[in-house]
């Protein structure tokens, strides 16, 4: 059976896959990255991986995979092939679709940004399916983006397109890591919601899925922290319709597990903010925590579609 390998790589954790070209998961796996053994390190968990992956490929469906695309966090230069800047991972310009490439044999490399390449699943396969223009946004510990238009994702003239958490919602605010103050996803992101119900709520183990629940409970001290957030994501999802008109807005991440707890209010937080855009679609993500791995299959299709194909070689 003809299929691909997929790698999502984290911070801590990868995640890998064999897809189909029905975007099928014929196989799933997760690893360590390694990462307290130094870059180096997580670069050959990498590539061990995937061997590990080609092999079982080649053992269960009877022929190795026939392309491999793989995720990456931070920042991707996706046509050199190169891994550039990961501060989690501690690696600085990485030629990871060439070393991926090689350790499987010669087959064709894609590598992509994770937040793009989870975006390019949702809007194919998931919540974003048969819309022409999407944004997805995870709120996770910081807040992304992935603009969708027809069948693919924009990464942008040098990469960092769908940057949607660093557009400032309160200028002169919170100092953001960027060096910007008031960044969206400094009141936003599930961390920020995490960090100021710990502080508001006087338990340093708290975080935003408690903040959910005390919302849900009436509380309102939660629910003062929880307007704030989302109100700050309303004035920063405003912004970026307003740019780019999206058809269909899927929010996903660690905050997005609260569901209607953040999309009813959400929703009307954007509505009230909107004179003249249209209002889009705003929908939960569907795919979880397999829209990377999804993703990093189709960007290994995809790479095969536009793939000349090799003449055969002629043996004697």
């Amino acid at each position: 059976m003809r299929h691909v390998i997929a790698l999502d790589v984290g911070g801590t954790g990868m995640k890998a896959a064999l897809v189909g070209a029905d975007g099928a998961l014929l196989y799933q796996a997760r690893r360590a990255t390694g990462r307290e053994r130094g870059p180096d390190a997580v670069v050959e968990s990498i590539l061990g991986f995937a061997a590990e992956l080609r092999a079982h490929g080649e053992h269960h469906f009877g022929e190795p995979a026939s392309a491999a695309g793989i995720a990456v966090p931070g920042i991707v230069d996706a046509e050199r092939g190169l891994a550039v800047y990961a501060a989690n991972l501690g690696w600085r310009d990485v030629p990871l679709r060439d070393l991926l490439g090689e350790r499987l044999y010669g087959v064709p490399v894609a590598l992509g940004h994770d937040v793009r390449t989870g975006g390019l699943a949702e809007g194919r396969l998931g919540a974003g399916r048969g819309a022409d223009r999407f944004l997805f946004v995870p709120l996770g510990t910081g807040i992304a983006g992935a603009i969708g238009i027809d069948g693919r994702v924009e990464a942008g003239a040098h990469g960092f397109a769908g940057e949607i958490g660093h557009i400032v919602v309160r200028p002169g605010g919170t100092l953001c890591p960027c060096g910007q103050r008031g960044c969206l996803e400094r009141f936003a992101s599930a961390s920020a919601v995490s960090a100021a119900w710990a502080e508001t709520s006087g338990d340093a183990q708290a975080d935003a899925a408690d903040c959910a629940k005390a919302v849900e409970s009436g509380d309102p001290r939660a629910l003062a922290v929880w307007q704030e957030a989302v109100d700050a994501l309303a004035d920063g999802l405003v912004t970026a319709l307003t740019l780019l008109d999206p058809r269909t807005l899927i929010i996903g991440g660690g905050l997005a597990e609260a569901r209607e707890t953040l999309f009813t209010p959400l929703r009307a937080a954007v509505e009230r903010r909107v004179t003249f855009q249209k209002l889009p679609t705003i929908v939960p993500a569907a795919l979880g925590d397999t829209a990377g791995c999804l993703g990093a299959g189709l960007l290994a299709w995809d790479l095969l579609a536009t793939t000349p194909t090799a003449p055969s070689e002629v043996t004697t």
